[in-house]
């Protein structure tokens, strides 16, 4: 059973999504909240990134909000959180929220929450980010991804080891229990990481 403690959250700042999507992030917030574990995201005040926030603020729990300085310069910060951090780059905001996560869940969003899924997937299949990474899939919106790993998995582009690397939950109290199960990866897997 994993320790965990801070949940780094991706997630979109678009406000013109489907309500269940909201409805969606708003429950992973209160349940963060529930089991005592500090929710960790890139400090947006709308989108899912803001419900997330604010339902884990409503029920009692804490954020820490990371956020480029440029991007307090344009007011896109939340300004409700327990904890805002200002970064110079976009670079130095992903790695601190890596380095202080026990582990990643990602809700749907854009480019911006696909690349940060990307690269946190890529890490630990290197070896540089050991902890558990959840997709959580609302209503199939992860599909065509999943789809095209698998089509990086059959057509070995990645070794089928790497299917180990995330998890996939439906639910956002199924993405909570994942963290907890989830085992570690080894750092000494990046050995596989050349195909």
């Amino acid at each position: 059973m994993n320790t965990i403690q801070n949940v780094c959250v991706y997630s979109a700042s678009s406000t013109k999504i489907a309500p269940v999507y909201f409805a969606e992030a708003e429950k992973l917030g209160r349940l963060l909240a529930e089991k005592g574990i500090n929710l960790i995201n890139g400090a947006g005040c709308i989108g899912l990134m803001g419900a997330i926030s604010d339902a884990a603020l409503a029920a009692g729990g804490t954020v820490t909000g990371v956020i480029p300085h440029f991007m307090v310069e344009q007011g896109w910060h939340h300004q409700g959180l327990t904890r805002l951090v200002e970064t110079e780059t976009m670079h130095e905001r992903k790695q601190l929220m890596a380095n202080m996560a026990d582990g990643v869940i990602a809700l749907p969003g854009g480019c911006g929450t696909l690349e940060e899924l990307l690269e946190i997937i890529t890490w630990k299949q290197l070896g540089l980010y050991l902890n558990p990474i959840v997709i959580l899939n609302t209503g199939g919106y992860f599909n065509p991804l999943l789809e095209m790993l698998e089509k990086s998995l059959d057509e070995h582009f990645m070794r089928p080891e790497h299917r180990a690397l995330w998890q996939v939950a439906e639910t956002p109290e199924q993405a909570v229990d994942l963290l907890y199960t989830i085992p570690r990866w080894d750092a000494k897997l990046r050995k596989i990481a050349a195909v």
